[in-house]
């Protein structure tokens, strides 16, 4: 853990309460997320802490909505702790009082910060990749039927939900300007709270390339493709590129990590890594190797966010990707955007682009990385954030002389 006070240009202590309804030492909720944002947090603050996840006196309702099947959890369980914040806020503020913390940062669960009331002298902080209106009125979120239909009842309920907690929220840390603009316009913030600070990559950061790889025109091209749900993520339109290249004379390839494809979509120019532990260094070794050998990754889905597109940025891959919510994918910097329904001729159009013109492939791939290393990776996240917090809390400081 930095200690930044010791820094004359940075007077301002940051302790922090890290609050989300799940424990970010677990590495499994979010994807990972949670505990990357908590990491990253940890080694730029002087003191951090995590708030118990427990619902106070309606602990028992958590556990029995646990004992349920994943997917009524999935739905019912944020809903419940919405529904009941005015009691667990109880249970939040009696850690906060007990401490000395100055900052209450919460992470993903806006229903975890709804409700609190916090103390003289310390601040709020949130973020998260969408807020449950904003995905749902997306196209992402229209793009999945709705499981939970009850739960448009309690639509109205939740926006005006959200809109209270985000306004009185000192800092709000958007993952992408897509949310922090749709952020600003229905709940109706002001750009001094409402920030963008893109999330990083949910792997090592990895050494830069001393070689750019190639591209060239009678040589192999190789395409990844990563993600456990292989419609949703758009493997079959990645099959039809793979297809539609080949047909043109390409030798072309591609790389399935995180499933398996359909029989119909196998095919002998398609290799196959069902599960990838990257926690194991030989199938790590394997995940690296296939990311480096990679010139584009493929993923034509709809995402909030996406932490593959940083993954690929940071081997310096570029992506193809879909024009969609805040999808970290800036056009003709670390790959493409497309519009929705796109056909692989137009992909493969794209691709046969850089086969011509091998320089600028490389310089793709060279921007790729570089954006990486300034917004897409959780170091540069850490410190950003820390200094907004540390300005945000000096401004409160400052207006209220007596709060610090």
């Amino acid at each position: 853990m930095n200690n930044a006070s010791q820094d004359p240009d940075r007077r301002v202590q940051l302790k922090i309460g890290y609050l989300c309804d799940f424990d970010p030492r677990d590495p499994g909720p979010y994807s990972g997320g949670n505990q990357r944002i908590f990491n990253a947090l940890s080694a730029n603050v002087d003191q951090i802490s995590i708030l118990d996840t427990s619902w106070g006196i309606a602990e028992p309702v958590s556990r029995r909505i646990g004992k349920m099947s994943h997917d009524v959890q999935l739905r019912l369980r944020w809903r419940a702790q919405l529904a009941l914040s005015p009691v667990i806020a109880r249970h939040i503020e009696r850690q906060i009082a007990k401490s000395d913390i100055n900052v209450l940062f919460c992470a993903y669960s806006f229903q975890s910060l709804a409700a609190v009331r916090l103390p003289q002298g310390v601040i709020s902080a949130f973020t998260c990749d969408a807020t449950p209106t904003i995905y749902k009125q997306s196209p992402v979120g229209q793009s999945f039927k709705s499981f939970f239909s009850a739960s448009r009842l309690m639509d109205p309920l939740i926006t005006a939900a959200e809109r209270a907690t985000f306004r009185r929220t000192d800092l709000l840390l958007w993952a992408s300007d897509w949310l922090n603009d749709a952020a600003i316009s229905l709940y109706g913030l002001t750009p001094d709270q409402s920030k963008v600070l893109n999330w990083g990559a949910n792997i090592p950061p990895p050494e830069a390339e001393r070689t750019s790889l190639a591209i060239a025109t009678g040589q192999p091209l190789r395409l990844l493709f990563v993600g456990r749900d292989w419609v949703a993520k758009g493997g079959p339109t990645t099959v039809a590129l793979l297809r539609c290249l080949r047909q043109r004379g390409v030798d072309a390839r591609l790389s399935v990590v995180g499933t398996t494809p359909p029989p119909e979509d196998l095919d002998p120019a398609i290799e196959v890594y069902p599960y990838l532990d990257k926690s194991d260094p030989e199938q790590l070794a394997i995940f690296t190797h296939l990311f480096r050998t990679a010139h584009f990754m493929v993923m034509l889905s709809f995402e909030s966010y996406g932490f593959a597109y940083c993954e690929a940025s940071a081997y310096g891959v570029p992506s193809l990707a879909l024009r969609v919510a805040g999808v970290p994918v800036e056009e003709g910097v670390n790959g493409h955007r497309f519009d929705t329904g796109t056909d692989p001729e137009t992909l493969a159009d794209r691709i046969m682009h850089y086969l011509s013109d091998p320089a600028a492939y490389a310089a793709l791939r060279s921007s790729s990385r570089a954006f990486y290393e300034d917004r897409l990776n959780w170091d540069a996240w850490g410190r950003h954030a820390a200094d907004l917090l540390r300005g945000k809390l000096l401004q409160h400081q400052t207006a209220n002389p007596t709060a610090g």
